[in-house]
């Protein structure tokens, strides 16, 4: 076989240059950027700070790929003090509990829901509009969508259970943040012989095998593919750092808007520095909305779970998130439906809005997995690479 070309030195192209080089590929990465990791960067220290809120879910093969080689690192799991500081943001007020009318609904574990009707009907007519409208808004925290209850049935139902699940939380969060995990992919991938350029742009489609590891949009323009897009949420983001006051909320759902606010630093203490709070939030666009005014509801927010913050402030960052937040399917589609991973002719796409299964990161680490799979086996390699 002759060289991989992996373009893109995030997540899903990291993950592709070691399952490839595991099966005995040559591999070289090209990373456009002068760092590599993609959305899983973080701010400069001593905030550490992420492109939303980001964690792994620890139920899955993408789970098991990164265990098995160590590549996960020390983690950190939601603590006892953070049940207790969590908030539900529901009628406008912060209340300790959810809606009583949810919990019949997540009582039907068992149930299957359809692909081809939105979730807010099918809930609907099972335990009626409220309990419908705060499952929807409560998956709208995880996805960084407005309206849930718009997407498949399906997918909004698998993701509710598996928030949801009852014992060992399923959440884990890398400590030191997602640049820790890439520094531990780029380190195995050069331990098997992986070079990684950085700062090198690739403009144009390079020679078969290539796998191409961005986000879509630069694909689109890579492979001269229009029809390369697929559904995703779009939020405004703003991470603080805070004097800490022991009134602070620890996490709150918003169940009226699907925002969010976690302090990130109360579960991992190293991504703030000492005697500080690093409190990352987001609040999906409305549609057709101003960023000003989505960035007033999540202040808004912010005002009800840590009163008098602004005066606490010691540092600062806004941002928007617009279809980098994973893939949402709609009524009458499944993760089979999205941009194929294999298109022909030697050429793979990876990445977390293409034909994967998983929620975000896990769909970029399973297509770039996958892809790995089918080159080195079409060469007669890759028996080493995990199913």
């Amino acid at each position: 076989m002759s060289e991989i070309t992996i373009i893109g030195g995030g997540l899903a192209g990291l993950t592709a240059a070691v399952a490839c080089a595991e099966g005995g590929a040559d591999v070289v990465v090209h990373e456009a950027h002068a760092t590599l990791g993609g959305r899983a960067r973080t701010s400069a220290a001593p905030w550490r700070a992420q492109e939303g809120p980001h964690a792994f879910y620890a139920d899955g093969p993408h789970w098991q790929w990164l265990v098995e080689r160590n590549l996960v690192g020390p983690v950190a799991t939601f603590p006892l003090r953070g049940i207790r500081g969590t908030w539900f943001h529901r009628g406008g007020r912060l209340r300790r509990t959810p809606p009583a009318g949810l919990l019949p609904l997540l009582a039907h574990r068992r149930r299957r829901a359809p692909v081809d009707v939105d979730f807010h009907t099918w809930a609907t007519a099972l335990h009626g509009a409220e309990a419908a409208r705060a499952a929807a808004k409560l998956v709208g925290v995880i996805t960084f969508d407005s309206d849930p209850g718009r997407l498949s049935a399906a997918f909004v139902w698998d993701l509710l259970l598996r928030v949801t699940a009852a014992g060992t939380p399923i959440v884990r969060w890398p400590v030191g943040g997602w640049p820790a995990v890439v520094d531990r992919l780029a380190g195995r991938a050069r331990e098997l012989g992986v070079r990684i350029a950085t700062s090198s742009r690739v403009d144009s489609l390079p020679t078969a095998p290539v796998i191409v590891a961005t986000q879509l949009e630069s694909a689109r323009s890579l492979l001269g593919d229009d029809t390369l897009a697929w559904e995703s949420g779009a939020c405004v983001l703003l991470d603080v750092g805070l004097v800490p006051d022991r009134r602070d909320a620890f996490f709150i759902a918003d169940l009226d808007d699907a925002g969010l606010v976690e302090r990130a630093s109360g579960i991992d203490s190293t991504l703030a520095p000492a005697g500080h709070s690093l409190v990352q939030a987001d609040m999906p666009l409305k549609p057709g909305e101003p960023r000003d005014a989505a960035h007033a509801r999540l202040e808004h927010l912010l005002d009800l779970g840590l009163p008098g913050w602004r005066d606490r402030l010691a540092w600062r960052r806004r941002g928007v998130a617009a279809g980098r937040s994973g893939a949402l399917d709609l009524p009458g589609h499944t993760w089979r439906d999205r941009p194929a991973v294999d298109r022909g002719d030697g050429v793979f796409l990876v990445g977390d809005l293409v034909a994967a299964p998983g929620f975000r990161a896990e769909v970029s680490i399973n297509s770039a997995v996958n892809a790995a799979q089918l080159l080195t086996a079409r060469s007669g390699v890759g028996a080493r690479i995990a199913r």
